[in-house]
């Protein structure tokens, strides 16, 4: 996979602290063929057919909430075949963020500082450097995410195939020891 900086400015569709702050923001997001093929270059995708998300942006504290739902097909090699398979992927968004400083980090962002994570809890908020909140970015995080790092076309399955020639000095040992006779 590319690295994250490649990622996470593969698609920039920012909403300012200021405006959630303001009010709900809603944003229905589609990206286009230019975006899809640099997304997909970043996630190292053979394609990436369609990729919409619908986002709600409120105030949480002195930061934002984002929630909401994202739609994808991406188009993948099959480890086993070698063949291209289109796959359908979706998934919800729900996180938080604050901005650099805020009284509601408690301290947990200075250097030292302890931060108490429940591994089953809520993910901790993101700390934002300025006042943009990059939906984008996120969504393509969240896809990142629902990709299969190991794609195997549907109902393809891996045979491991048959050992021929010499066993292996191993089984042979196994064999002198009583072992069971393996290979």
């Amino acid at each position: 996979m590319a690295d994250d900086l490649d990622v996470r400015g593969a698609w920039r569709e920012v909403v300012t602290l200021a405006e959630a702050q303001r009010g709900t923001v809603r944003r229905d997001l589609e990206a286009d063929e230019a975006t899809r093929g640099r997304i997909a270059k970043a996630l190292g995708l053979d394609a990436l057919h369609s990729l919409s998300a619908a986002l709600k942006v409120s105030a949480w504290l002195d930061g934002a909430q984002v929630d909401g739902h994202w739609r994808a097909q991406v188009r993948q090699t099959c480890g086993v075949t070698l063949e291209p398979f289109d796959t359908d992927l979706e998934g919800d968004v729900h996180l938080r963020a604050l901005p650099e400083g805020s009284a509601a980090l408690g301290g947990a962002d200075e250097a030292g500082g302890e931060l108490d994570l429940d591994p089953d809890g809520e993910d901790p908020p993101d700390v934002l450097s300025d006042d943009k909140i990059d939906l984008g970015a996120y969504v393509v995080e969240d896809l990142s995410l629902a990709i299969d790092p190991f794609p195997r076309k549907p109902g393809v399955a891996f045979e491991a195939p048959e050992q021929k020639g010499e066993p292996s000095p191993f089984a042979v040992l196994a064999k002198l020891k009583g072992g069971a006779p393996d290979a």
